[in-house]
């Protein structure tokens, strides 16, 4: 069932070190399709705002955005899939940097919060 679903995405976020303050917002269209978005706020002040359309039945997401921001809400990188860059070998699927936009396989939200403490690590070295 969808939340079932939720509430993994919502141990995910709990669980994760540096995580500040959390805010989710969860949609039941039937048992088995859903939407769930939100904003977490790291300790550091950045934050990742989400979104992510799923029916349990199928193999990742639906519809997908994890954009994550500095504290001047000045992003640093966006994955989405968003139905443009048709020249992209991984199309639909994308990393939005401010280098430009990238090839990218589908993440999932565990993967992004990893890529973000990653990026935390080495800006503290």
């Amino acid at each position: 069932m969808i939340e079932a679903y939720f509430t993994e995405i919502e141990g995910i976020v709990q669980d994760f070190p540096s995580v500040r303050s959390y805010t989710l917002r969860k949609k039941v269209y039937n048992r088995k399709q859903g939407y769930i978005g939100g904003t977490i706020v790291f300790e550091n002040g950045y934050r990742l705002d989400f979104i992510e359309v799923k029916d349990i039945e199928v193999t990742g997401r639906i519809k997908y955005r994890y954009q994550y921001m500095d504290e001047h809400l000045a992003l640093v990188f966006r994955y989405d899939n968003v139905p443009h860059h048709k020249h992209l070998r991984t199309f639909p699927h994308h990393k939005h940097t401010l280098s430009g936009v990238q090839e990218s396989s589908e993440p999932k939200l565990y993967d992004i919060l990893l890529e973000i403490a990653r990026m935390e690590r080495q800006s503290v070295m």
